[in-house]
């Protein structure tokens, strides 16, 4: 029965979907020729980040521009200001995050297990200039989480598959009424995260529904209101 529910949640988000889909990306040219900063009001300097991790990333640790783009539209246009990401890697989700942030006038927590990582992704969130928005802490995130006080707006996850329940378990409870738990490659990784999808699907509380702006997949968990 949730799936069947259309809220005006789930109704945006697919049109935020449908939005991202109309970025057209050209993934035959290098990142530095493609279009971050070229439409929706990205900075130059911090486009030119973007496109230099991108450039950079032959592990393929950093989202796609359009699971970024939608990022940023769902953080602006869910008035977050609290948001917690699990899984920095060099801080490309970070920065597309952070540009909504600064819009909203919040904050963007972001965890990085890999300490060389951590500190790339420090450098890359100043170089794009939101180093009062986005503050990057290196360490395990079910170490660090608990030390980190309060409620989250939105939680986004793209760490290690196998554990995205226990991330899942340990976060949601801490959304307010309203918020948003957002998971990446849940649609070309969910062989790894069997017991995290099916959690999603049946939650108390919760409604979800998964899009794919780039192929890869986000599922996005909103927390009912009391």
């Amino acid at each position: 029965m949730r799936t069947a529910v259309l809220s005006v949640f789930i109704a945006t988000v697919v049109s935020i979907g449908a939005l991202a889909r109309l970025v057209h990306v050209d993934r035959s040219a290098p990142a530095s020729e493609r279009r971050e900063g070229s439409t929706s009001g990205v900075p130059a300097v911090a486009a030119r980040v973007l496109s230099a991790i991108r450039d950079a990333d032959r592990e393929q640790y950093s989202i796609s521009e359009e699971d970024g783009r939608f990022l940023r539209v769902l953080v602006g246009a869910r008035g977050a200001r609290r948001v917690l990401e699990i899984g920095a890697a060099r801080g490309y989700s970070a920065i597309w995050m952070g540009l909504a942030l600064r819009d909203t006038g919040g904050e963007l927590l972001t965890i990085e297990f890999d300490p060389a990582r951590a500190e790339e992704a420090r450098q890359n969130v100043a170089r794009a200039g939101l180093a009062s928005t986005v503050r990057v802490i290196a360490g395990d995130a079910f170490a660090e989480i608990p030390k980190i006080p309060g409620e989250f707006d939105l939680v986004f996850l793209d760490a290690w598959k196998p554990d995205y329940l226990k991330f899942f378990d340990a976060t949601f409870p801490r959304l307010v009424p309203g918020g948003v738990f957002v998971a990446h490659n849940v649609v070309n990784k969910r062989e790894e995260m069997g017991d995290f999808l099916g959690a999603i699907e049946s939650r108390a509380g919760a409604w979800t529904t998964i899009v794919s702006p780039s192929g890869e997949g986000m599922s996005l968990t909103y927390k009912v209101r009391r």
